[in-house]
């Protein structure tokens, strides 16, 4: 009998860890140093790739803010200033990365309203 409680009290513990740490996984997390060279590299892509894809001729100003997000690899989701012409605009991009794979894949890119 003491060996079942035994069992039950592991098995309640260790589903209650798993919730705990469920909750906390998936969440974002704030960037903290946005000047990174390894952000900055994710940003470039980031236009580089919505250039590609519209047409557009969209240059990186700066990173303004970020976040990242674990899941089957690191989501970035980025606050960019960018310029088109003399025209400066915001835009937030994410980009899925797996560097295990050296996969990286841009999955929205929209302008911010000011």
């Amino acid at each position: 009998m003491r060996h079942h409680c035994l069992l039950l009290l592991s098995l309640v513990l260790v589903s209650y860890a798993a919730r705990r740490s469920e909750s906390a996984l998936g969440g974002w997390s704030p960037i903290k140093d946005v000047n990174d060279s390894h952000v900055a590299e994710i940003a470039n892509y980031a236009v580089s790739e919505y250039d590609k894809r519209s047409g557009a001729k969209l240059t990186l100003v700066k990173v303004s803010k970020g976040e990242t997000q674990v899941v089957a690899g690191t989501n970035y989701r980025l606050v960019l200033k960018v310029k088109n012409g003399s025209t400066t605009a915001s835009y937030q991009a994410t980009v899925l990365e797996k560097p295990w794979l050296h996969f990286r894949n841009p999955t929205s890119f929209k302008p911010l309203r000011s």
